[in-house]
């Protein structure tokens, strides 16, 4: 059986072709009996769409490949701790599990801030597993967000 952690890598490399277009590095992948069915990465700067989260690409690729807006045997792999939109979309579809990298002290609704995913109040709930690969996950993002604020910093100065 493969592990959480060969998963996360492939999230993670999801991530990186995010940074590769100057999008924050977040990453996702859809697994199902073994296999990626499906993989996504944020674009919301490239799109300028508030949900082009890599969580809610995964997901619309993921219904698309199986046919159905039911993921019930699917786990889903992120590097960042689902928002609230796309913990939304993980309980609408079904997400058997998610399993997520870095802690989001801002927007995390997986066990940080709330944990929408685990509510007995909606109609299905999904197993969380958060803090695989941590260090390489959050520390993706600290790199990122400091490189853009001394590019930002760099530009005002020439300003």
């Amino acid at each position: 059986m493969t592990t959480d952690a060969y998963w996360m890598e492939q999230a993670i490399k999801e991530a990186k072709r995010a940074e590769l277009l100057g999008e924050v590095p977040i990453g996702a992948i859809i697994v199902k009996d073994g296999k990626i069915i499906a993989s996504g990465f944020n674009l919301r700067e490239t799109t300028q769409q508030a949900q082009s989260h890599a969580e809610m690409h995964a997901i619309q690729s993921a219904n698309e490949q199986v046919g159905s807006w039911r993921l019930e045997d699917c786990d889903l792999y992120v590097t960042l701790e689902p928002c609230p939109m796309c913990a939304g979309a993980i309980i609408q579809s079904r997400i058997r599990r998610v399993i997520f990298g870095a802690y989001d002290p801002k927007a995390g609704c997986a066990g940080t801030l709330y944990n929408l995913l685990d509510d007995t109040r909606f109609n299905h709930q999904t197993e969380v597993i958060g803090g695989v690969m941590q260090e390489e996950c959050g520390g993706m993002l600290t790199s990122f967000f400091r490189d853009l604020r001394k590019r930002k910093a760099a530009k005002n100065s020439r300003d």
